[in-house]
């Protein structure tokens, strides 16, 4: 099971106002508070909140200047407050916490999930089903079409973006952020965008999407490898083209296509089905035209060179001492060339 352990260093916030403002806002909860931390995330910071018996995940932006647009508490409780009566998948969210004084940033209060969350292979406690590896990037893949199918209206969610658009702003986007988070000059970073830019897809449909969902993502029962039981990380949440959610998803697989697939910094290891796979099951649960998918694969590499050079970012300027950021420039490059390569097929 997915387990909380010590504060890490530099990481603790302040509990004795957090306790004060959640009682305050919750007076419902019960018992003495005590805290932990998720370490699994690289972004985000994750913490478990307990009243009694009661269990709470709390989420707020990393310490240190946040890129715009990125880490975007309101937006994920905006989501999970509603999402969940749609989608079973989503926990939700009861409070949303816009002042800074509490703890130093805004935050989400969110029900917690219990199961297993897979990372880059089979946990043991799934490990003895039979085709394990199958059931559980068919369930991902399945859960990840069901969202798309979701009533966007109807979740009361029309508001969370502007669909019309939406591939050219996502071009833009993520142009900008790497202009504001570079430390050297990439040329192949404006090369692939110019490329994207003058073979931008026409969207099939407007979907809830997600824009990260991955493995590492998602949790499991642990007697039930073929369905999603909870998924995570909402802050990036918006509607517009389905497919660049399948793109993100894609990106994180791992793909003999790609010069140096092996280097790149998040891979599913094991014995698990090929992107082709993958792909067909998305196809045949969605029902949408994937010829056009090495356009959204493309894309989804340049997010991932972004946010990773972000994060290294965040370690050369001081405003984390995470030793694991530090390999995140080298990582930002090779995802750049995987962006590239996929930028040459459109």
């Amino acid at each position: 099971m997915d387990h909380a352990d010590e504060i890490r260093t530099g990481e603790a916030l302040d509990w004795a106002k957090l306790q004060s403002y959640l009682r305050e806002e919750l007076p419902e909860l019960d018992g003495d508070m005590s805290v932990a931390q998720f370490h699994g995330g690289h972004a985000n910071l994750t913490y478990l909140i307990t009243f009694g018996n009661s269990e709470y995940v709390l989420r707020r932006p990393p310490f240190g200047k946040i890129a715009p647009g990125a880490h975007d508490m309101k937006r994920e409780y905006n989501v999970l407050s509603r999402l969940y009566a749609y989608f079973p998948q989503a926990p939700r969210a009861f409070l949303y916490c816009d002042n800074p004084e509490i703890i130093g940033a805004h935050f989400v209060l969110m029900e917690r999930k219990q199961g297993i969350v897979v990372r880059t292979g089979v946990p043991r406690d799934l490990a003895g089903f039979d085709n394990v590896e199958e059931r559980l990037s068919q369930a991902m893949i399945r859960a990840e079409a069901d969202l798309h199918r979701v009533d966007v209206a109807a979740a009361g969610l029309s508001d969370l973006g502007k669909p019309e658009g939406f591939l050219e702003r996502q071009l833009a986007g993520w142009g900008k952020r790497w202009h504001l988070s570079k430390t050297e000059d990439v040329p192949a970073v404006d090369e692939t965008l110019a490329i994207l830019q003058g073979a931008i897809p026409v969207p099939q449909a407007v979907s809830i999407v997600h824009n990260d969902i991955k493995f590492d993502n998602c949790q499991f029962q642990p007697e039930n490898p073929d369905e999603v039981s909870a998924l995570f990380d909402w802050d990036m949440t918006t509607i517009g083209d389905p497919l660049a959610d399948l793109g993100m998803t894609l990106s994180y697989w791992p793909d003999q296509r790609i010069a140096g697939f092996d280097k790149l910094p998040i891979l599913v290891k094991g014995d698990f089905p090929d992107k082709q796979w993958l792909i067909d099951q998305y196809r045949d649960r969605s029902g949408f035209d994937l010829s056009a998918l090495s356009w959204y694969e493309s894309l989804s590499f340049l997010k991932l060179a972004v946010i990773s050079q972000q994060l290294y970012k965040r370690f050369v300027d001081g405003s984390t001492k995470d030793q694991r950021m530090k390999h995140f420039g080298i990582s930002a490059q090779i995802l750049v060339g995987a962006a590239r390569q996929f930028a040459q097929r459109v």
